[in-house]
């Protein structure tokens, strides 16, 4: 079994999260997390495409966007998690045959640019989705009300 780099899978969480890569690259291709990952991402994908075709008032796409955004922060979320976990944990959990001071769970500065990049996105994309649900839910409530309103 050959020994997984810390870096790396920050890295891969990073950049291809949203299709699974890292969980592949450290469970194998029996985890079935890494493949659910691919399929939240396609539907959020699914729902920006509606937004464009249907405009914003498109009710699948107001769960559908938000999914595409906390899909992203979750991974970006795990880039950091994997990037900041202690060498010696990270070697117990997935290296557990590798040498005490092996260099696979060691952080350095391309580790700790994984995880600031992915604090960065990470943040952008979670408050985005955010902003977007609570947008999309007043501006119903508000047509909804004023349909009650305009009833009598």
């Amino acid at each position: 079994m050959k020994n997984k780099n810390k870096t790396l899978a920050a890295w891969l969480a990073f950049t291809v999260g949203q299709l699974g890569i890292h969980r592949l690259y450290l469970h194998g291709w029996r985890d079935l997390l890494a493949w659910l990952h691919p399929l939240a991402a396609a539907l959020g994908w699914w729902g920006v495409q509606r937004v464009r075709q249907y405009g914003q008032d498109d009710q699948l796409a107001w769960v559908l966007v938000p999914l595409l955004g906390f899909t992203l922060a979750a991974t970006a979320l795990t880039a950091i998690y994997y990037g900041l976990m202690a060498p010696e944990k990270w070697n117990a959990r997935h290296n557990p045959s590798a040498a005490p001071g092996s260099a696979c769970g060691k952080t350095n500065w391309i580790t700790m640019a994984a995880v600031i990049l992915a604090l960065l996105f990470g943040t952008i994309a979670l408050m985005s989705s955010i902003v977007f649900s609570f947008q999309r839910y007043f501006e119903y409530q508000v047509e909804e009300a004023r349909k009650i309103s305009q009833q009598k």
